[in-house]
Parts: C-alpha cells; structure tokens; sequence
C-alpha cells in the first residue's frame, strides 16, 4: 500500500514553530483567531502548539481542537517530545479534535545524542520504537520526526524511520533543524530514504526546515521532487533564528509552476488541477493578520506578500505591464486576495456599506466589534478624504485585535522643532481607574512620550524596537508601529495604526506595556501586583 498522495499536505506549524520567534508571542484568544484564519485558508494540519510546555499552550490546543478541529475541518496537532509525559499531555489537548495527530520526536545526529540527549544509538532506536506505539496507544495519526535529520548518519537514520513506521508512524518528517543543508544534499536526503526504507510505503515522507542559509523554501521545493508530500511551514516565514519555510511561497511556487511538478507527483504535464487544498485567495489576509498579531512585519520586497511583491516603478516595466500584465507579472495579484486597492469609502459612508465591504474584505464581526471598528473608521475618514481597503484592515485589525486594555492612553501631546527640546505630555487611565498625568523630555518626540508613558506605569521595560511602515501611499496615509519590548529575558511586541505617528507611536507602547503587565499578573496571581501600599501608583514598586 502506497501512501504517497498525488498532491501536497500542507502543514502548518505558525502556532508552534512560528511563535518561538523571539517577540511573536500570541494569547490564546490571538492563536484561536489565527487558527481560525488556517482553517479558511484550508490548510491540511494546523500545529496547534506544545501542550507540554505551558498551561497556556496546553489550553490554547485544547481550544482549537474543540473549536477549529471539526469534522470537516484540519487536522490539529500537537508536539510532543517522546516522553510518556509529553504524549499523554498531546492526547488530552487534542481529544475534542475530530481529526487529531500527535506529533512526536527525538534527535538522531551524532551531535545531539552525545552533547544534549547523553545517549547512544540503540537507546534512540529504543525510545523511538516504544514511544511512537504510545502514541499510536491514543491517536490512529502519528507523526515522527529524528530531530536533526539533516546532519544525522543516514544509514541510522533509515533504521530510525523503519522502526518508527513499523511501530505505527502513519507520516515521518525530516527536518534540516538548524537550515544547513543545500537543495541538492536535501533532495538526496529525501530519494535515499525512498530508497532505502523498506516499509516507507507505508507513511508519508515529510519536510521541515530553517532558512538560516535563505535556502528553505529551495530545499522543500527539491525534496517534492524527491518523494516529500507533506511541507512543514509557516505563514510569512517566521520561526526561530532566521524562521521556516515561507507557506505562501512554497504554495505559490507550487502553483504557477505546476506544470513542471506534476510529473513528480504522477500527473500529466498540462494538468491545471491545483497541487494544494490551499485557497490562494486567503494568502495576503492570511499574512497581514499574522504579521498584525505577532508584531511581525513583512519586509517590503518579501516574495508574494511583501507590499513591493506586484509593485512597479522602472518606467520600461511599467510600460510592459500596461500593455500585456504577462511581460513582468507571473502570477495575478487576485490570485493571493489582494485587491486593486480601489477607494471606496469616505466620511459620509454608512454603517451598512462599512459592514459590507468588510465582510468582502473576509472579516467576520460581531455586532460589538463592527460597532467597535466603525467609530475608528468614522475618525480616519474625518482626517483622510478616502479610505482604502488597506486602511480597512489596519484599523479593523488594530481596533479588535488588541491584548485587554489594562492601561488606556487618554491624551498624548508633544511639543519639538529643531531649536527646541522635545517635550510629551501623557494622560493614562490606570487598571484602578485613576487618571494620571505626567511629562518627560526626550531626545525625540516619541522618546518623550515613552519616558512620559514609563514615569506612569513604572513597569521595568527595555525598548529593543521601534518599527513604522505607511500602510498607504500620501501623506494622509495611516501609519503602522511595532515595538517590542524586552521584560529579563521575555519579549513584548505592541502594535498600532492611525494618521497621526505620534499617537501611533503612544498606542503601540502602551498595548506592549499590557502584554507585559498581563504577564506580570499571571505570574502573581496570589498577590497584589504591584504591592497595594497606599502609595500613588507612580512610586509603586515592581520586584
């Protein structure tokens, strides 16, 4: 029995893989959202998370798998060192899912038994062979991978997977850990495990992958080539160290050239049938809402979703475009759900066209969020005289998409030239409800308002970035800012749209500022956080 499909699983490791990227930490509400977002976009498996690691992983699994993991829906995931510990906790998430998979592993490179696991081969065969069949003791869908494949010994390697399989591995993953092979030494990698694997019939070959060489999406597109028919990625590419596997340009690659792959996946040449479930509609939505939530931002010449991916400026390119799109564009930018960017609303627009276009724009609102999201819009339109789709999604995602407002900026106000010292006055609401005030000098404007902002918290903070992008072209565009901020060794990003960069800027630290303090709380939760000392809160002191 061949398990080899004829077209490509995608799998999606962004709640796992892509949130340990140092600042993309997301709620379980945020990862839920996302989730969601995966399942539109029709992803075969969403890994949900590590139920072992935290509590909120744990329940951030168990949400999507009762509320995303329907029927017809994707498979959910969970990782799981191979631990009994780690299984069981994998099998009690996922148990809502209707389709669930556990995902488990351990390394196989000479590196990582003799330097971090302190074991000998036997012993991995050992523990592969026994924990893999406890999982299969929960879940019919069992997925294995040797960490580190790509530096393991092959000859070892093919033992590992058989084993794995014969104890019951129905998908066996091979992952480049740490990005170093190349596409050649990947896709012979992948052929001389076809080969080699007597029962691999029996599983399907899957791929996982670093970009610390930028050669990730290379190396999976070579290793389908080989024999891989499930892809381990993330949306825009994030991860650890320099990320995963861009989804949206191994999907994409995959379907402009279809053509040249379908031979490797035992179709006809001129076949026009997709090579994925994926709905390539929901790509650019699916890529700002991820690149909102985790503080992410898509670099400009990021292939396919990047905001210069379909842009045009060189005058013999522009010329070619008017008269034949074919002469510099390979795929439609409909294909990826990015619109024309027509302008269609303004300040005199009603509720009902507002909620209109956002539902075309995909956004599903309840009657609080709609209401919520409209009295943003009705202020952006007041300051620009059209508002475009773009605008549409940054304030809609920046105005329901935010942590719960503990702190709440009530006025920001600067004063700075270039023969003066820049000066903020801040206003904030306190979680007890005071209203503070406070002012700072800084060497900029917005230096000011986060001294000003920091004087009223007082929650110890390192700013480690500060990011802003203009949604739009024109100089009433919205602007977008990023920060992160770095609380010991944890980091908190914020993220924050409007006209007005200045205020922008205010609204971006304080959300950060929330994250930070909410974690406070959670870590404290059976103490007064800060300590109640009848002090005014400015003096109140964080340990």
């Amino acid at each position: 029995m061949n398990k080899q499909p004829n077209r490509i699983i995608i799998f999606d490791t962004t709640l796992r893989d892509g949130e340990q990227c140092p600042g993309a930490t997301l709620n379980v509400e945020e990862k839920l959202t996302i989730a969601r977002q995966l399942a539109r976009l029709g992803v075969d498996v969403i890994e949900a998370g590590f139920p072992y690691a935290s509590a909120g992983d744990f329940d951030a699994v168990e949400k999507i798998a009762k509320t995303v993991g329907v029927e017809s829906g994707p498979t959910i995931c969970g990782l799981a060192r191979a631990t009994r510990q780690d299984i069981e906790a994998a099998a009690k998430a996922l148990k809502p899912a209707a389709n669930a998979r556990i995902h488990t592993f351990i390394a196989t490179s000479d590196i990582h038994l003799n330097y971090k696991l302190k074991k000998t081969r036997p012993e991995v065969l050992a523990i592969a062979e026994e924990m893999v069949a406890y999982a299969k003791s929960f879940v019919e869908d069992v997925e294995f991978s040797p960490e580190d494949a790509g530096r393991s010994d092959p000859e070892f390697l093919y033992e590992v997977l058989e084993r794995a399989i014969a104890a019951g591995a129905t998908t066996v993953n091979i992952p480049d850990t740490v990005g170093y092979t190349t596409p050649s030494e990947f896709g012979a990698l992948i052929r001389g495990i076809t080969e080699n694997v007597p029962n691999i019939d029996q599983a399907i070959i899957s791929v996982h992958g670093h970009n610390d060489l930028g050669l990730a999406v290379a190396n999976f597109l070579e290793a389908v080539k080989n024999g891989a028919r499930q892809l381990e990625c993330t949306i825009n590419g994030i991860g650890e160290r320099a990320g995963n596997a861009a989804l949206e340009e191994l999907v994409m690659a995959l379907h402009v050239r279809r053509q040249f792959y379908n031979p490797y996946l035992g179709r006809p040449p001129e076949s026009e049938e997709s090579l994925t479930n994926i709905d390539t509609r929901q790509i650019y939505k699916t890529s700002r809402l991820v690149s909102n939530l985790t503080g992410m931002l898509v670099q400009p010449n990021k292939a396919i979703v990047g905001a210069n991916a379909f842009a045009h400026e060189s005058g013999i390119h522009q010329d070619g475009v008017l008269k034949n799109k074919l002469t510099y564009e390979i795929m439609d930018a409909k294909l990826i759900g990015l619109t024309d960017n027509q302008i269609v609303l303004g300040k005199h627009s009603g509720r009902n066209a507002f909620r209109t276009r956002l539902k075309e724009l995909g956004f599903d609102l309840s009657e609080t969020e709609l209401n919520k999201a409209f009295v943003r819009f009705k202020e952006v339109a007041d300051k620009k005289k059209d508002v475009s789709d773009w605008d549409l999604e940054a304030l809609v995602n920046d105005e329901i998409r935010q942590v719960p407002e503990l702190f709440h900026l009530e006025l920001v106000q600067v004063s700075c030239g270039d023969h003066a010292r820049p000066t903020a006055t801040v206003t904030l609401r306190t979680p007890e409800g005071e209203e503070l005030m406070d002012a700072a000098i800084g060497t900029g404007p917005v230096d000011a308002v986060y001294k000003a902002i920091n004087r009223v918290v007082n929650v110890p903070n390192e700013l480690i970035e500060y990011s802003v992008q203009s949604v739009t072209a024109g100089i009433d565009a919205l602007g977008e800012v990023t920060i992160r901020l770095r609380y010991n060794s944890r980091v908190f990003s914020g993220h924050a749209a409007n006209t007005d960069i200045i205020v922008a800027s205010a609204q971006a630290y304080v959300n950060a500022l929330n994250r930070l303090y909410g974690w406070l709380q959670g870590q404290h939760q059976d103490e007064s956080y800060p300590p109640n000392t009848g002090q005014p809160w400015t003096t109140r002191s964080f340990h």
